[in-house]
């Protein structure tokens, strides 16, 4: 059917049928299964651990504006996460990789369910495939088992972008207060960039269909809405934490992401570390949007269009995350969908050569991932630390799926459907499986940590945490603390001589080994153990 909208544009209306409502919810429901598959026990490490810290002080205190770390407003973030965390924990009445995960893991899957929505009435296959090429991407993986405010923001910039796409082309009502409330959804989760980029992606839909209304009435009344919820931010950091707090949070969530005071990179970094970041949908988009320009096709149909309508949409998100001069891979997950639709166009497109090859391309990258990783991990099994228990068990499953994908490539039906589903299947499986347990043991501060405090209990004084910076280090080891903890902070060799009375000291055995010749280096140390994959030591100086 061929409707007419206020801009004077025909665009062709469909319906989500029931269907595709119903699959879309059961591949939901199923990667959500996957995203959350044996997280419940798992440590906190890296940079999960400081978002976990927030949920366990806001556990302890309540619920604030801004998070805390030592009993302090944490000025580069709201709270707003660390509330989704902290709701999901009071149940449990403590803080657990599960209930740290699951926000992210239900943004995941919101961004899973939305991509079948969008891209089914044009082809079920064309939707699988994209969902399939996301989960392929690493950069998704790592992020979706973790604690990731850019998968939320993600899942809020897809969703508002889908429901004005949905509006024109699956007779939806037109759902603005709900695109708005997503708007400040994504403000409280990530700041500024968290309406900006939404408001990015659907003004770049308007854009494209010259819906000239719409783009300059959503982005005007957006623009107020940034505006006024900078403003509030503003004048809820300075109720929390004074003209000082207030200051920081301009310096931390503003000024420096954009003059590179929290780090810079080139103007086109997006463009080119995607290729590894966010391989194999973004080369693999990259070629296909090649193809489609070297074909050039005359009669643009539905498939064609939401093609555009992606392709723009991904690249305003491009262009405006290199703006800042702060730029790190995960910012850029809202693009990452957008990505995979685009890569799987070939398999929506009958005609071609160009598309032919590239979709025996993609085809014989999935056949060959499961002995590809067969292959990686008996190379790298002399070199960890420890054999994870499922590593045996693991090979087993990834010859299993190379069996099935070798019987699948001489099958017309379901070939690559079924390739890529094992190609999902044998990635997931090395990464739960085998990285993951690798990964929390060699970057496990918790045995440390834990061994530490007990001996600071046994003989109670003050405990410096000497080099380990105060958004650093010492966050690892706070997070392994159940109880609310003040360290003193040391930075230098001059610092530590000034400390009078019993103390406790922690530090790399690097620094430990740079105070020999020192009345503090000829202190033996009490503890001594690994602590995210460097060697530490806890000494005990007696009173004086």
């Amino acid at each position: 059917m061929q409707v007419t909208d206020s801009s004077g544009l025909s665009h062709r209306v469909s319906t989500v049928s029931p269907s595709i409502r119903r699959q879309s919810l059961g591949f939901g429901l199923l990667t959500f299964m996957l995203f959350i598959a044996g997280v419940y026990q798992q440590t906190a490490i890296g940079f999960d651990s400081r978002f976990v810290l927030f949920a366990q002080e806001m556990l302890r205190h309540g619920p604030s504006f801004f998070p805390t770390t030592y009993g302090q407003p944490y000025a580069d973030y709201s709270a707003l996460s660390t509330v989704f965390v902290w709701l999901l924990s009071l149940p449990f009445g403590q803080v657990n990789s599960l209930t740290a995960w699951l926000p992210t893991a239900i943004g995941a899957a919101v961004i899973v369910t939305l991509m079948y929505r969008l891209v089914a009435p044009c082809s079920t296959r064309w939707a699988l495939l994209s969902i399939a090429l996301m989960l392929l991407t690493s950069t998704f993986v790592t992020e979706t088992r973790a604690v990731s405010q850019d998968l939320m923001l993600a899942a809020v910039a897809f969703s508002v972008f889908y429901l004005g796409y949905a509006a024109d082309h699956f007779a939806m009502p037109r759902r603005w207060p709900l695109i708005f409330v997503l708007l400040l959804l994504g403000f409280g989760i990530r700041g500024p960039i968290g309406l900006v980029i939404p408001t990015g992606m659907l003004c770049s839909y308007y854009l494209l269909n010259r819906q000239w209304s719409r783009l300059f009435g959503f982005g005007l009344l957006a623009a107020v809405l940034l505006v006024v919820c900078v403003g509030a931010l503003l004048w809820l950091a300075e109720a929390s934490g004074g003209t000082a707090f207030m200051h920081d949070v301009v310096r931390m969530q503003f000024m420096g992401r954009m003059d590179g005071s929290e780090g810079v990179s080139g103007s086109l970094y997006y463009f080119t570390a995607s290729f590894g970041n966010y391989a194999l949908a973004y080369p693999l988009a990259l070629l296909v949007l090649a193809a489609v320009w070297l074909t050039n096709p005359r009669q643009a149909g539905p498939a064609l269009r939401l093609l555009q309508y992606c392709t723009a949409a991904g690249l305003i998100v491009m262009i405006g995350l290199s703006i800042p001069q702060a730029k790190k891979a995960r910012y850029l997950l809202p693009m990452l969908p957008m990505a995979a639709i685009i890569a799987a166009y070939p398999f929506q497109v009958a005609q071609g050569r160009v598309f032919g090859w590239l979709r025996g391309l993609m085809q014989g990258l999935w056949l060959v991932i499961p002995g590809v990783l067969i292959v990686a991990l008996l190379i790298i099994q002399r070199r960890l630390p420890a054999q994870p228990p499922a590593f045996v068990p693991v090979l087993i499953v990834l010859a299993a799926l190379q069996v099935i994908t070798l019987a699948a490539w001489f099958r017309a039906r379901w070939r690559a459907e079924v390739l890529a589903c094992c190609a999902v299947l044998a990635l997931w499986s090395v990464y739960i499986l085998v990285y993951e347990p690798v990964e929390r043991q060699l970057y496990d501060t918790q045995a440390f940590s834990r061994a530490a405090f007990a001996e600071i209990q046994k003989a109670p004084a003050p405990l410096v945490l000497h080099g380990m910076g105060k958004d650093a280090k010492a966050i690892k080891f706070m997070v392994n603390i159940e109880q609310d903890f003040q360290p003193v902070f040391t930075e230098s060799t001059q610092e530590l001589e000034a400390l009078s009375g019993p103390a406790w000291l922690m530090m790399d055995r690097n620094d430990y080994n740079a105070l020999q010749g020192t009345p503090l280096g000829a202190q033996p140390p009490v503890l001594s153990g690994r602590f995210d994959k460097n060697d530490f030591v806890l000494l005990h100086t007696p009173p004086l």
